[in-house]
Order: C-alpha cells, then sequence, then structure tokens
C-alpha cells in the first residue's frame, strides 16, 4: 500500500495506539497517533490524511462524537471505529455516526486491512 494514505490512529491506550501506527507503518501506511480526539481536531486541520480508526470510549469526547464530527465536513473522510467493549447496540451507533466498520479489540490484521481497503475504496 503506497504511504500516500496518511491515517490517523486516535486511542486514548498509549500502548495500543503505538502497536497499531507501528503495524499500519510496517504494512506501508502513513501513520500518526493522537491520544485523544482533541489532539487530533488540533492537528487534522494541518495535514491531509486518508482514513481515521479511532477508540470509541475515549475520555473526552468520544469516538462516536469524533465520528459525527468528520462526517459532517471534510468530504466525508471514512472513519474505522476499535472498541474492547460489546455495548448492546453499539455496531448500530457506529454506524449512524458515520463508521465504515467497527472492530472489537483485539482484532486480527486482516480484519484492520479489510476495513481499511473498504473505507479507502481500494
Amino acid at each position: 500500500m503506497p504511504r500516500e494514505f496518511l491515517i490517523a490512529v486516535v486511542d486514548d491506550d498509549e500502548s495500543f495506539r503505538m502497536a497499531l501506527v507501528d503495524s499500519l507503518s510496517s504494512l506501508g501506511y502513513g501513520a500518526c497517533g493522537f491520544a485523544s480526539a482533541e489532539d487530533f481536531i488540533a492537528w487534522e486541520a494541518r495535514a491531509s490524511y486518508s482514513c481515521v480508526i479511532a477508540d470509541i470510549h475515549m475520555p473526552g469526547m468520544s469516538g462516536l462524537d469524533l465520528a459525527r464530527l468528520l462526517t459532517g465536513r471534510r468530504r466525508g473522510v471514512p472513519v474505522v471505529m476499535v472498541t474492547a467493549r460489546s455495548n448492546l447496540g453499539i455496531d448500530a451507533q457506529a454506524a449512524a455516526n458515520g463508521a465504515t466498520c467497527l472492530l472489537r479489540k483485539p482484532f486480527k490484521t486482516e480484519a484492520l486491512i479489510d476495513c481499511i481497503e473498504k473505507a479507502l475504496k481500494v
């Protein structure tokens, strides 16, 4: 996958975020990580990115709120949601807020690649 695709990883779990950024980089994607939706929003105006991977449950702005914000502007940037929880109706909430996919932690790399390719329409 060419590095022309920049993927933002937004997750408050530092070890997960760093591992995902490293994994995406090893797969050939450009990737950068953010500890919160607010950190990402402060950065995103200065960069062009292709996809956002966001945790649903974070302190401050949730991943659902971030997905809703992003799908409402910037050409509908695709958002892949991730969560470690299995709340009833979370799939429907993610879809209603514009998520392309919802992955449950831990997930297989193949599932992540499938979601990213769907999001990027590769």
